[in-house]
This record gives structure tokens, sequence and C-alpha cells, in this order.
């Protein structure tokens, strides 16, 4: 698995790695005694208790084994897995179709006085069928994966319900240029932005749009979503991410801040989207 730049993961897998590292101090072997124990080389020892690499199952049993930490072999597996599942490549999470991973965003969502603020690359508001589907169709074929765009883009348009229900607050940031970029045709995207303009005038909804001219505060980044201040998740070209480090979330906020000190709101925000529209002609 490719480390991920992000110290939140970081962190996590060294903590698994102390942990074998302190089992293995327990047990008193020297670190080329456990390796032969195991049955592989001593560097191989040596870069997973320095988190140069990760173990797999079997890797953490064998090393358990060999230390006579039995005891700890399932609860090591899953903190490893839990490490794991924060750096996840999208050909990896979309193996089986893209649904799944729009459904997960519900939970996080859903939950009673939840909030979650997005700087996303393409609109947000509650899409089409159709609308929905173009992205994820190109997602697809981009990745070489099976093409589930049509259930995932049901599952998208169903996961919109979050906005309307429940008490939940929603910040929503765009780039006044995503409201020109053409995802399926003019019509699809006409009736897209009409969407946007609908849930802008929810109650749970804030919107905000960054003017081409605006002075930049922040750069342009990936798209990223705050969940409540204690998590983020961040869409990486090739992988999603999760951040729960507090330094990391801290960053994120801080650029949502700026982000939102460059953007306009309410009746200015609606000219911005109105002229997309009557861009299409």
């Amino acid at each position: 698995m490719p480390l991920s730049p992000s110290s939140s993961v970081q962190e996590a897998r060294k903590a698994v790695a102390r942990r074998l590292r302190e089992a293995r101090l327990d047990a008193r072997p020297t670190g080329p005694e456990a390796a032969q124990r195991c049955g592989w080389h001593p560097a191989k020892s040596s870069r997973i208790e320095n988190a140069r690499a990760t173990p797999s199952d079997d890797d953490i049993r064998a090393w358990c084994t060999a230390c006579g930490a039995e005891g700890q072999i399932e609860d090591l597996i899953a903190a490893s897995r839990t490490a794991d599942s924060m750096y996840v490549e999208w050909r990896q999470l979309h193996r089986a179709g893209m649904r799944k991973a729009q459904e997960d965003f519900v939970p996080l969502s859903s939950r009673p006085g939840s909030s979650a603020s997005t700087a996303p690359t393409w609109c947000p508001a509650s899409p089409s069928q159709e609308y929905a589907a173009a992205p994820l169709t190109m997602i697809s074929e981009f990745q070489q994966t099976p093409d589930g765009s049509a259930q995932a883009a049901a599952a998208r348009v169903a996961r919109s319900h979050v906005i309307r229900e429940g008490d939940h607050r929603f910040a929503l940031l765009i780039e006044e240029d995503i409201l020109y970029r053409l995802f399926g045709n003019t019509t699809v995207m006409a009736g897209q932005l009409g969407y946007l303009l609908a849930d802008m005038a929810l109650p749970s909804v804030s919107l905000g749009v960054l003017p081409r001219r605006a002075p930049r505060r922040m750069w342009t980044l990936e798209t990223f979503t705050i969940f409540d201040t204690q998590r983020v998740h961040v869409e990486l070209l090739t992988a999603k991410v999760t951040v729960t480090q507090p330094s990391e979330i801290a960053a994120y906020i801080k650029t949502f801040e700026r982000m939102s000190q460059m953007a306009v709101y309410g009746e200015r925000a609606r000219r911005l989207i109105t002229a997309a529209i009557d861009s299409l002609g």
C-alpha cells in the first residue's frame, strides 16, 4: 500500500508499530531472533517496527506468536486495519462499483446536530440522476473499475435527503469556475444549477461562491469535507484520505475559513449562478 502523506495515517501506523515493538521487548528476543522465529529476513522486522512497512494480518499473527503475545493478535489486526482504512485507493474502494462510497457519506452527515463543511470540485447541489451519473461514469472509465455509475448515481441522489431532514448544518464553498464545468449536456447542467439555487434557500445550507476575480487568500485545493470538526475526508486523485490528527484538522478548518472570507453569499451568489445558467443558452 502506498504511504500516505497524511500525518493522521502515519501516526495510526506508528501506533501499531510501537505495540509490535513493545510485544517483542516484553518477550526479550532481539529483532533478528524474532525475525528468525517468524521465518523472514531481519530487515523486515526493522521495517515493521519503524512503520516503514505495513504488516499483513499474517505478519501480525506470526509476530505475536513469536513473542508470546497471542492475546494481542485480534486487537492489533483491528488497529492495523483501521490505519489502512484511513488511506484507501479509489480503485480498491470502487472495485465492486461506486455505490458504497456514496452511501458511506450518509451516516457521517445524518447524526442529530451534525455539521459538514465542504469545498468540492463539482456542483454540490442535490443532483439529478443525469448530472450525478456524468462524472461518475468518467471516474469509472479513468480508474478502469466496474461501471456502476447508474447505481452510484441513484445512491448519490438518494443521499441528498440529509440536507432536507433532521437537525443538520451544511456549509458549501465552490469556485465560480465550477458553475461552468459541463457535466452531461447543457440541459442537464442548467437543471443542476437550478437545484443549486433551490438548495441554497434551505435553512440548513450556507452556500458561498468564490468569484473568479476575488483576491486570493488561499490556493485551490482538492475536494475536502470537514465533519463536526472531528474528521476530514480528502479526495486525492488516486485515494481517499481520512484525517483525524487535530493539527491537520485545524489546518483544513483554517483553509475553509479563509476561503469563506473570499466567497460571496445570498443575492450576490445567486447572481453568479444565474449568469452561469444564462451562459448555457
